[in-house]
């Protein structure tokens, strides 16, 4: 999956959050988007996956050198954010069903395998609004890691997990993240380390 910004610029009000980035994000590749707090990496991310249109210029989608329609995007993408809600309702057991109604597990991974990854013991069958915010975190997490998406969105990955959450998640990132598109919103180093490309949001500030 590849993804082409021409002049792309993203404002509220009068306000301009950036303007002016010429960016190709390319299939196989790990980008870290990076800038401080409230610098606007999460809305240049949901530009970047469609949710959001951009205030100015052009942005397109190919994968597999075929163009994808903006209301395509979601069918490729798999993401995990703080501002992501999931279905307190639904025990972890129903979640992973509901999600992997809409996407596909990758290969060699189905629903035993995610739950072991997760290595929430005992928690299958327990709802998840008595989720702790890191165990919530570890799922969102799981489910994004386990889909078979070429697109692999993350922002602040790591936000509420301790430092055996933090080791788990780039335990998730040498299994899952390989052959895919790869963004990563943050801040902080052990988020993003692995990443070979970078893009500071403050280079493109009016």
């Amino acid at each position: 999956m590849n993804i082409t910004l021409h002049d792309i610029g993203r404002r509220f009000n009068r306000d301009w959050i950036f303007r002016g980035i010429d960016y190709t994000f390319t299939s196989g590749q790990s980008y870290a988007i990076l800038g401080p707090n409230g610098s606007g990496k999460s809305t240049l991310l949901q530009v970047l996956n469609a949710s959001l249109s951009p205030s100015k210029g052009d942005i397109s989608f190919t994968f597999q050198d075929k163009p994808v329609e903006v209301t395509h995007v979601f069918n490729y993408l798999s993401l995990a954010a703080p501002y992501l809600e999931l279905i307190e309702e639904f025990t972890l057991s129903e979640m992973v069903d509901f999600h992997f109604r809409f996407k596909k597990y990758k290969a060699g991974v189905d629903k035993k395998e995610l739950i072991t990854l997760l290595n929430l013991p005992k928690s299958e069958h327990k709802l998840i609004r008595y989720f702790s915010s890191g165990m919530k975190q570890r799922l969102k997490l799981i489910l994004a890691f386990c889909a078979d998406t070429p697109m692999l969105m993350l922002d602040e990955p790591t936000s509420n997990l301790d430092n055996q959450g933090v080791d788990w998640y780039l335990s998730l990132i040498e299994q899952f993240a390989q052959n895919r598109l790869t963004i990563v919103c943050s801040n902080q180093e052990h988020e993003y380390g692995f990443c070979n490309k970078r893009l500071s949001i403050s280079d493109y500030k009016s």
